[in-house]
């Protein structure tokens, strides 16, 4: 009996170890078919059918890197990007000696603009390989957008120890110093930057600007030129060459210089005109460039022929108010004076205004006696820059266009409002005074003239207004 109860336990235990080493086998043929299934789909471009599988192989063997990972890198291609870190992280968290886990799951989380969290990763990362130039370069990104701009350079310069040739981290360093103010290393380090790949047109972009803000502009024509070689399809290129060339006619300091310059503006805008006719904007550009060179040059045709390249662009939809303001200037030099008024107040009418546009329209409204239109005009400029020197620069002008309106109480209300930014101004306690008194408010004209006689009494407007109130 006994032998018997053995034996049958030992062959119920055999079934038990056969079943359980089936079950495994079944089970780990099931998970490397649904990876097959997964690489395959990845190959005929079924993102999805790939995602079903990995998910499938996952289901089977939670503890798979590989699948993580590969319906993580899925969906970070797809855009998915909360998946994608969900699943970098649980392949970092089955590995933790695995680097790329960390590296795809550090990208993605600063794709999604978590920079400080993405730095955390990436520094992480470089527990495990602390030389690596890849892992020094995102982290320095990382700290770049968070503005940590010492703690990117700090990561920048490991980076370029390992690489040198890395282009991106010498870009990334002439951003840093730029941020940091030191403008001069920034140009160096932009330089570096073009040197090692000479296509890379944000470097190029950064040391135009760098240039053309010393003065430097023959090397910022350079870079502009490059750049337009580089990007052939954007016709702005071409007009950023244009108007380099009319800002270096400007400065050149002799007449040869100012006349070559000059010229290469105006051809190189109407070349870009010939490739695009429609490109009304152009029109604006070289309009400019020949008001400019009209004015350095004192030359009636070169005046007429902006007139008729900013005609162009005027009377549509397309000008802007600073277009409309350059409009204006031109045909008040040519003397045509109604035309100026009425396209300076068109200029102040189109949003977003340029604020320059106030103050000539002013001007040229106060000069053909339309004292309302001037004072509004005016009003509206300090509307628009209410700095203390805005204020105090037009409040006594409107204020005397309003005297001259009869209107007393706007004058005394803008000479107030003047006294209030700058309660010492003698100048504008005087007019404030004065506008008090002609109106008969003779207890305030009183209190302001009291006030000025304090800060000055032996100033004669005070001492004559003091007469006039005896």
């Amino acid at each position: 009996m006994r032998p018997t109860f053995l034996a049958f336990s030992a062959l119920a235990l055999t079934g038990v170890a056969v079943t359980v080493v089936y079950q495994r086998v079944a089970r780990e043929y099931d998970y490397r078919h649904l990876l097959s299934r997964a690489d395959a789909a990845l190959r005929e471009a079924h993102p999805y059918g790939a995602i079903e599988a990995y998910s499938g192989a996952i289901a089977l063997k939670p503890g798979s890197l590989l699948a993580h990972l590969r319906r993580g890198e899925i969906y970070w291609k797809r855009g998915d990007l909360g998946a994608a870190s969900r699943d970098f992280k649980a392949a970092a968290a089955l590995d933790p000696t695995a680097t790329r886990p960390l590296e795809e799951w550090g990208e993605v989380l600063y794709e999604r603009g978590r920079y400080r969290r993405a730095a955390e990763i990436f520094e992480a990362r470089l527990h495990l390989e602390p030389e690596s130039p890849g892992a020094l370069y995102r982290l320095a990104l990382a700290r770049y957008r968070l503005r940590d701009l010492d703690a990117a350079l700090g990561a920048l310069a490991g980076a370029i120890r390992q690489d040198e040739s890395n282009a991106d981290a010498h870009y990334l360093l002439g951003l840093c110093f730029l941020g940091l103010g030191r403008t001069v290393d920034a140009i160096k380090a932009f330089e570096r930057a073009v040197e090692r790949s000479p296509g890379l047109i944000a470097a190029r972009e950064e040391l135009a600007d760098l240039y053309a803000s010393a003065g430097r502009h023959n090397e910022e024509l350079d870079q502009l030129q490059l750049i337009a070689g580089l990007d052939r399809e954007h016709l702005e290129r071409q007009v950023a060459v244009g108007l380099a060339h009319g800002r270096a006619a400007l400065d050149a300091s002799d007449r040869a210089a100012q006349e070559r310059h000059a010229n290469l503006a105006i051809l190189t805008l109407a070349n870009a005109l010939d490739r695009t006719p429609g490109q009304l904007m152009i029109y604006g550009t070289l309009g400019r460039i020949w008001l400019e060179t009209a004015i350095v040059r004192n030359d009636r045709i070169d005046l007429r022929k902006a007139i008729e390249a900013l005609e162009r662009i005027a009377n549509t939809t397309l000008a802007t108010s600073d277009l409309l303001t350059l409009y204006g200037r031109a045909l008040l030099r040519d003397n045509q004076v109604d035309a100026a008024e009425r396209v300076l107040k068109q200029a102040t009418e189109r949003y977003p205004v340029e604020l320059a546009a106030f103050l000539e329209y002013a001007s040229i409204a106060e000069r053909r006696n339309h004292l309302e239109a001037a004072r509004t005009a005016l009003a509206g400029y300090v509307a628009l820059d209410t700095t203390e020197r805005g204020v105090n620069s037009y409040a006594l002008k409107i204020a005397s266009l309003s005297t001259r309106l009869g209107d007393f109480p706007t004058a005394i209300s803008w000479l107030e409002r003047a006294t209030r930014a700058a309660p010492e101004d003698l100048d504008v306690l005087a007019a404030l005074t004065d506008a008090q008194l002609v109106s008969g408010r003779r207890d305030q004209a009183r209190s302001s003239l009291n006030r000025g006689l304090q800060l000055d009494p032996q100033n004669t407007r005070f001492i004559a207004l003091a007469e006039r109130m005896r």
